[in-house]
């Protein structure tokens, strides 16, 4: 009788290898994303009404933070399986610290972020700013964060900083006098720009470092990945069908539209000038030597990341050909 059971559950088995993805149970992924409204964050609600995420056997379970250092946290929390867009230094910062995570893709190399003044402030350019200037950024270990302070080194001026939490608080404490110099990502702020109530200082793409380095990666819980590598595997490939088809033509674009709550026009406008394709690479993460040695200098790790830690924590897959 035991042989025989043995031999039942070793053809069920075989059997449902055998089976489409479509006819299995999809495997669960919690999806923790900082920031809602914008290009690069629609992309896994669009992996779940198109399909993809289907076909590739997984149910994507999208949940919000307020900024890439949130989604780092309930990522090592365990609260989340993956995280999109953890500020790289932040993503190093927590590692050398023993968290565990691992960088499974990357997200941004280069970004679409830009800073703005309100119409009436005397602020044309970051050199204007001075010790009593108040210089947005959203959370600590946030892409906003490292880009605040490159800013800051790369022109020689000294500002307070200060956390201000989403992209729509921070327009909200800019335009009230609360903060001089805030942060935004198309497509928040384009409307209030035209209407002449907010005006354009800087684009976090005028620094090099930036456009050359992969400023934001995504991440995924260790423990969970050791378990499930198989399913984070089709993760990947299913985001990056999805954003394939996102830049394909324009049947993503009324959908981005109603996401964001903007007209199309500025959809198209949004995709097309401040999230090229190549932005949002997934294959590699762009400038880690150069991102390092900032990860010392603004003392989120105190040395440079040993071969064999590296290894350990950017397991990145390499694209099937």
């Amino acid at each position: 009788m035991a042989a025989r059971q043995s031999v039942l559950i070793a053809a069920a088995i075989a059997a449902s290898l055998t089976l489409p993805a479509s006819a299995l149970a999809d495997d669960v992924l919690k999806l923790a994303i900082g920031q809602r409204g914008l290009w690069d964050s629609s992309i896994a609600e669009a992996g779940q009404k198109t399909g993809i995420f289907k076909k590739y056997g997984l149910d994507v379970q999208v949940f919000y933070t307020s900024s890439g250092g949130e989604t780092l946290q309930v990522v090592i929390s365990g609260s989340s399986d993956i995280g999109v867009s953890a500020g790289t230094l932040g993503v190093l910062g927590a590692y050398s610290k023993g968290a565990p995570l691992r960088i499974i893709a990357g997200e941004a190399t280069g970004t679409a972020e830009y800073y703005f003044v309100r119409a009436d402030s005397p602020i044309k350019k970051f050199q204007d700013a001075t010790e009593k200037t108040t210089l947005a950024y959203s959370t600590n270990g946030s892409g906003t964060h490292i880009t605040a302070l490159r800013f800051m080194k790369q022109y020689g001026f000294a500002a307070k900083l200060v956390s201000t939490g989403s992209v729509p608080a921070t327009f909200t404490q800019v335009m009230s006098g609360q903060v001089d110099i805030g942060f935004s990502t198309p497509p928040f702020g384009l409307d209030a720009m035209e209407a002449g109530k907010i005006r354009l200082i800087a684009l976090a793409n005028d620094l090099a470092s930036i456009r050359t380095q992969t400023v934001r990666v995504t991440i995924a819980n260790a423990g969970d990945l050791a378990r499930r590598p198989e399913t984070y595997a089709r993760f990947i490939a299913a985001y990056r069908a999805t954003i394939d088809w996102m830049y394909a033509g324009d049947a993503a674009i009324p959908a981005f539209a109603q996401y964001a709550g903007i007209s199309a026009a500025m959809a198209k406008t949004v995709r097309d000038r401040f999230y090229p394709k190549s932005m949002l690479q997934l294959d590699q993460v762009s400038g880690l030597p150069e991102l390092m040695q900032d990860a010392i200098t603004f003392k989120y790790i105190p040395q440079e990341l040993t071969r064999p830690q590296l290894d350990e924590l950017v397991q990145i897959r390499a694209r099937p050909n």
